[in-house]
């Protein structure tokens, strides 16, 4: 029997298949005994069946070496995979089929034996249909025209990580709108817009989405976070009150900053097949950066809120925010400031206002119901927010880095932010680099960003200054905890938790108040005792100072780059405010 070679195109293996050895222990001609036996025999009967035999072993064989076709897929790394690398994602894990068949296509010029050949291209036609399969395939698709008919009003209101943020308002009330592009087709900018600068965000795949949709759903009943209310596809051109508040709103920021740039695509270059993922959330209010604060009431709740928030979300899921500025909290008047503020025993919600945090696109969550299952986005994708220095909270984002460099308190400057460490570490006699996995756990992030809002808050004061004056004395110590640029003898607080219990400690709020809010959060342990070891605060369980941080690997550069840790612990961002 002719050994059959068919089924070799699909991939070289490295050794022999199981199919291979069954074709090497078939003879290749009768042997001498069953030789004997067959001339001697004339059987018509005998002849037969020796036939049907041997087709039953041809077709054996080439099932099983259908079973044995190698995977023209990567296989997957040996080590875990990060979150992100999700089942619903068909570039990172195939569906589970029946059997593994490389999905290549069957090749026409090649000979393939019929049944199997139709067998060959139904698992191809299956496993391309997986391929293309994503979570935005169940959602209903909406023109742009349906979403803002012309008796709804929409304004453009922020710009947020990937996406734009509009306000709906019709008759029934109000709803914000999150809409990130997705990867499709779209106008190419005309002359002018290339001379002006235009600079395009990219457009997002479908697996960009996910963490920010699932934490959303995980804080969806924590106190101070945004309402998830549905999300959809919009598919197709912009109408005339899309260009327009998206013209509006360039124009308004312009104003406040003419250095600044147009980073996403004009309504006027959507396309027909053009298509955005569209978050629905509940309209929150204001951002805090177009919020006028005038009274401490104000200041009090809301540092107050936005930590307590935080510190909830923390015990639950162990959130971090990664990127909470002024334009990622809201603020509303939900009722009148209270009568007895001048005589309550707590400086806590006597302003009536309402804070929440929104925008998750850079967060980081672990499941409520299964701890192993995390969500976040991978920073070491773009080190460009790093090295940035367009806005006062890019120096938050080298913090951030700079901690799970150095594991302590420091802000190294932009230069040692430029190498990517998302590999696997590597260990050396001299040194050891570590990896920088954003998949972890490090709630001080959020410290670092309570510290920034309160110095926001701080400059962008609009009432009294004495009523400031005396607000910031009142929260001296608190700002020395919160502060990364103070000395390393200084305590820090190690995550939000630690900053609501020194405020209940301190008098300012109630834990009555803390029941008020949604659950007894400090009962639950939430808002956690300090570790013995400071562990936490100080972060020097981290890395030890001998590791590499950046791109030093020189003495020299090693040098330079203490000196950068020692000035950037002096100086924090002591100059965008008053240091205690």
């Amino acid at each position: 029997m002719s050994r059959t070679t068919t089924l070799r195109k699909y991939g070289k293996s490295d050794r022999k298949t199981r199919a291979e050895q069954l074709f090497e222990e078939l003879p290749t001609s009768p042997p001498k005994t069953r030789k004997a036996q067959v001339e001697a025999d004339s059987n018509e009967v005998t002849r037969i069946t020796k036939q049907l035999v041997s087709v039953t072993l041809e077709e054996k064989v080439v099932v099983e070496e259908q079973e044995e076709i190698p995977s023209t897929t990567p296989t997957p790394p040996s080590s875990p995979p990060s979150p992100e690398q999700r089942p619903s994602t068909p570039k990172q894990k195939s569906p589970p089929l029946k059997r593994r068949i490389a999905p290549t296509p069957v090749s026409k010029d090649e000979p393939v034996p019929g049944l199997l050949k139709q067998e060959v291209e139904q698992v191809y036609e299956e496993e391309s249909t997986a391929y293309s399969d994503d979570y935005t395939s169940d959602l209903r698709t909406l023109t742009w025209s349906e979403i803002c008919p012309p008796e709804n009003t929409i304004e453009k209101i922020a710009e947020a990580s990937y996406a734009e943020v509009y306000r709906i308002t019709n008759t029934l009330g109000t709803s914000i709108i999150k809409v990130v592009r997705l990867d499709s087709p779209i106008k190419p900018q005309t002359k002018a817009q290339e001379r002006s600068g235009l600079v395009d965000e990219e457009p997002h795949t479908d697996d960009d989405m996910l963490g920010e949709l699932q934490i959303s759903e995980w804080l969806a009943d924590i106190p101070g976070f945004v309402i998830y209310k549905e999300r959809y596809i919009a598919q197709g051109k912009a109408p005339k009150a899309l260009l327009e508040t998206h013209q509006a709103f360039h124009r308004r920021e312009k104003r406040k900053d003419p250095d600044r740039l147009q980073w996403y695509p004009s309504p006027s270059r959507y396309l027909d097949d053009t298509r955005f993922l569209v978050v629905e959330l509940g309209d929150a209010g204001t951002a805090l950066e177009d919020f006028p604060i005038t009274t401490s009431e104000q200041l009090w709740d809301i540092f107050l809120h936005t930590a307590i928030a935080l510190a909830r979300a923390e015990d639950l899921i162990e959130f971090e925010h990664r990127d909470l500025h002024e334009g990622n909290l809201c603020i509303r008047q939900a009722r009148p400031p209270s009568s007895s503020s001048t005589t309550s025993p707590y400086k806590f919600n006597n302003s009536g206002l309402e804070v929440t945090i929104l925008d998750y696109g850079l967060s980081r969550a672990s499941d409520p119901d299964q701890e192993d299952q995390v969500m976040f986005y991978d920073l070491e994708k773009d080190l460009s927010i790093f090295t940035s220095t367009h806005a006062p909270q890019c120096e938050v984002y080298r913090c951030m880095r700079s901690y799970l460099l150095k594991g302590d308190r420091c802000n190294l400057p932009p230069k040692y932010h430029t190498t990517p460490y998302s590999l696997p570490p590597t260990a050396t006699k001299k040194k050891s680099r570590r990896r920088i996995d954003w998949g972890g756990y490090y709630p001080y992030t959020n410290v670092l960003w309570l510290d920034y809002i309160y110095g926001w808050m701080v400059e962008n004061f609009q009432g009294d200054k004495k009523v400031l004056q005396e607000w910031e004395e009142e929260t001296r110590e608190l700002r020395v905890h919160l502060d990364p640029g103070q000395p390393r003898e200084v305590m820090s607080f190690g995550g939000a938790g630690e900053v609501v219990r020194f405020a209940v400690e301190a008098g300012w709020v109630g834990e009555g108040q803390l029941m008020d809010g949604g659950g007894s959060y400090l009962s639950a342990g939430g808002a956690g005792e300090r570790d013995d070891d400071e562990e936490k605060g100080e972060g020097e369980s981290g890395s030890e100072e001998s590791e590499e941080s950046g791109q030093g690997s020189t003495a020299e550069e090693e040098g330079e780059e203490e000196e950068d840790v020692r000035q950037g612990k002096r100086s924090g961002r002591s100059s965008r405010r008053r240091q205690p």
